[in-house]
């Protein structure tokens, strides 16, 4: 079993990558407490309907629970020829919890 649930706030605006196919993949970082000190980021990528939702919903700063999969995404470093990995959450459903101004004004 392969299952993910993240709760954070995002820390950019969602981007949008479209592909000849017509398909459309929604990329953001996730910003997620581990403790009052530590805050790890993670990559997360959303397609369909659930990428629309973080596009036109998430903007930075949004609250937002996430379920889906850990995956890898791999490629060759253009630079060094190395290969290089890292870790991506595909998401597979998102609620939205509070936006920035929410969380602002208490």
């Amino acid at each position: 079993m392969n299952t993910v649930i993240l709760v954070g706030n995002t820390g950019q605006e969602p981007t949008v990558k479209y592909f000849e196919s017509g398909a459309s993949k929604v990329m953001v970082t996730l910003a997620v407490r581990r403790t009052k000190e530590i805050t790890d980021w993670f990559d997360i990528e959303a397609w369909g309907k659930t990428g629309d939702i973080l596009i036109n919903y998430v903007p930075k700063g949004t609250k937002i629970a996430v379920k889906g999969s850990l995956k890898v995404d791999s490629w060759d470093d253009v630079k060094t020829g190395n290969k290089r990995e890292k870790p991506v959450i595909l998401v597979e459903s998102i609620e939205i919890l509070s936006s920035k101004k929410e969380a602002l004004n208490g």
